[in-house]
């Protein structure tokens, strides 16, 4: 059964689904240097606004984009809902600890204005079903930055199975917290300037903002009710590395497992690949490690870009970014560019400045923390 991908509904650093297309193209990049907390330095960040956004108001605005876009109008009971998110409502928790150590030992937490149940990690994907009225499987994956490509893989699955005909499906990210600025702070993961994939003088990810929520359907609804369609789900790809917290595993054998079993379950060889979305996280062992695992799968060859050098890495959202321009270069023919690379390290077909290209088939990759390592194969309409 045909998976039809009928709605986009996506916002990052460079604005929507549309603005974000076209400013890429244009190589724009949405970081620049910011400092929302006074007790970090400036760093290069992808905000959607002059603050970090709220998790729940991103939630609210991408499910309306990718609503209007489908043309699809509330309430839609049997629609199934898989939206996750790395971090979710971080930022909340963060919040009532910074109260309650500013607050005095001999007086309570005031908590008047916040329900602790409003912030568990599945809250957006509950915020979703209860904006469209569904009421039936409502999933919110987890799964680092794997999570956006994991849950569109869920939805498939739910299509494919005959559980749901139509699904909207996705991944929200607000990372900007000083939390997570930390902890990337402390492993010196963090980049100074800019954010350069893949480039020899890369300084580590710069943190953004964003989500891309996606309308999945069967063909036979689609057709039903004409609608526009951006391209097919082919099928995807999910491993474990089993290894380390963050290192990635040496020689790559599960991430090159996720790409083999993507393109096994697609009905694909790896020479049907028109172009490559890479996780490209401007880090120097998973740009390394990316690199190889491309290098050995496809030798003769394949355009590849990241970018994460335009939204900044945008954590458990970025898979589902990348797919959202995935569907458009299926949809225009044209090959985004790896924004912010200057000095290639490696030897790869990357694509410096936006191309023309005859673009049908596509993988799109992310790896995340805890060897989660997740790809996905898109295609136009036969």
């Amino acid at each position: 059964m045909d998976v039809l991908v009928t709605g986009i509904g996506s916002i990052s650093a460079l604005g929507n689904a549309y603005e974000s297309w076209h400013r890429l193209l244009d190589g724009e990049s949405g970081l620049r240097l910011q400092q929302p907390f006074p007790e970090f330095p400036p760093r290069p960040l992808g905000t959607i606004a002059t603050q970090p956004i709220e998790f729940l108001k991103l939630v609210d605005l991408v499910v309306n984009e990718a609503l209007k876009d489908a043309g699809l109008i509330s309430p839609l009971p049997d629609c199934g809902v898989v939206i996750g998110s790395s971090r979710s409502q971080q930022h909340r928790w963060e919040e009532l600890h910074a109260n309650f150590c500013r607050q005095s030992s001999s007086q309570p937490l005031d908590t008047s204005d916040w329900h602790w149940l409003d912030s568990l990690p599945h809250m957006g994907a509950i915020a979703a079903a209860r904006k469209i009225g569904a009421t039936g499987v409502v999933l919110a994956p987890m799964a680092a930055c794997a999570t956006g490509i994991w849950a569109l893989a869920r939805a498939y699955e739910l299509i494919q199975t005959g559980e749901c005909d139509r699904v909207i499906a996705g991944a929200v990210e607000t990372p900007i917290t000083p939390l997570t600025l930390a902890g990337f702070d402390k492993m010196g993961a963090l980049a100074q300037t800019e954010s350069r994939p893949f480039d020899r003088n890369r300084e580590g990810l710069a943190l953004g903002e964003g989500a891309a929520v996606f309308v999945l359907e069967t063909s036979q609804l689609a057709r039903r009710r004409h609608a526009k369609i951006y391209g097919r789900v082919l099928g995807f790809g999910l491993t474990a590395d089993g290894h380390h917290v963050c290192a990635t595993e040496p020689g790559g054998k599960s991430a090159i497992g996720a790409i083999r079993q993507c393109l096994d379950r697609s009905g694909l060889v790896a020479e049907d690949i028109d172009y490559i979305h890479a996780h490209g996280t401007s880090t120097p062992l998973n740009d390394r490690s990316e690199a190889q695992t491309i290098e050995r799968l496809f030798p003769w060859g394949v355009p590849v870009s990241s970018t994460k050098g335009a939204t900044g890495h945008t954590v458990g959202a970025s898979g589902a970014l990348g797919t959202a321009f995935c569907l458009m270069a299926l949809q225009q023919g044209k090959l985004p560019p790896c924004v912010g690379l200057q000095d290639p390290e490696f030897d790869l077909d990357f694509v410096r400045v936006a191309r023309p290209a005859d673009v049908r088939r596509v993988l799109c990759f992310s790896f995340g923390f805890g060897g989660q390592n997740a790809a996905i194969a898109l295609g136009s309409l036969p």
